[in-house]
């Protein structure tokens, strides 16, 4: 069964010490929203229940009479975020009610907008939540650092300061705008896994000097 994660270990398994790469463009799953992600019940919460109802729609559609031209059978790539905070660059982590995130699920490349909307349709009708939130998003990241940050969220300003050394020792700086945002793929289980072990994949848009 592919697997992103195994088939793209560049973009989801770099190692704990920075690098540079080039992230080709991919489309998403996507919920905009803003506030607090930790907060229970927060729209955070709510988004992620629309993209993974939205996920697993997709990921089924072969036992259902919606055929996917050129579909094969995968594993849901792991949970991702886009985030931004207004007149910052990169995160303020004190002020975790200001963010504005992009929370996403990746999709394989056989999926096209006229099946993502079949499946919100479909999710929102038989899991009775309303995923009309979800949208089809392409994203091509480019120019980019990124490393492999071990531990808890808040402790990932320290790990932001070894990438930030890494670009200014070799000629690169953050590119940050409003469509190049600070990016995280969360490759733990925070339900199981305890805050010293988790893995997050964080990436920065980058320019050259």
């Amino acid at each position: 069964m592919f697997d992103f994660k195994k088939e793209y270990r560049e973009f989801y398994m770099p190692k704990n010490e920075p690098e540079i790469v080039t992230v080709p463009r991919a489309n998403y799953i996507a919920v905009r929203g803003e506030g607090d992600p930790n907060e229970p019940g927060s729209a955070y919460q709510r988004a992620i229940g629309v993209l993974y109802a939205v996920a697993y729609t997709l990921k089924m559609s072969y036992k259902t009479d919606h055929k996917i031209e050129g579909f094969y059978e995968y594993v849901v790539p792991p949970l991702e975020g886009f985030w931004r905070q207004d007149g910052i660059e990169g995160v303020d982590y004190s002020n975790k009610a200001a963010f504005r995130w992009i929370s996403v699920i990746r999709l394989p490349a056989f999926v096209t907008k006229e099946d993502f909307d079949w499946a919100v349709d479909t999710a929102s009708r038989k899991k009775k939540l309303d995923c009309s939130p979800a949208e089809f998003l392409t994203v091509e990241e480019g120019l980019c650092v990124q490393i492999m940050h071990l531990g808890a969220f808040d402790d990932e300003p320290a790990t932001v300061a070894v990438m930030d050394a890494y670009l200014a020792q070799n000629g690169y700086a953050n590119d940050f705008s409003a469509d190049r945002l600070h990016h995280e793929i969360y490759m733990s289980d925070a339900r199981k896994v305890a805050p010293e072990k988790w893995k997050t994949v964080i990436r920065h848009p980058i320019k050259k000097l």
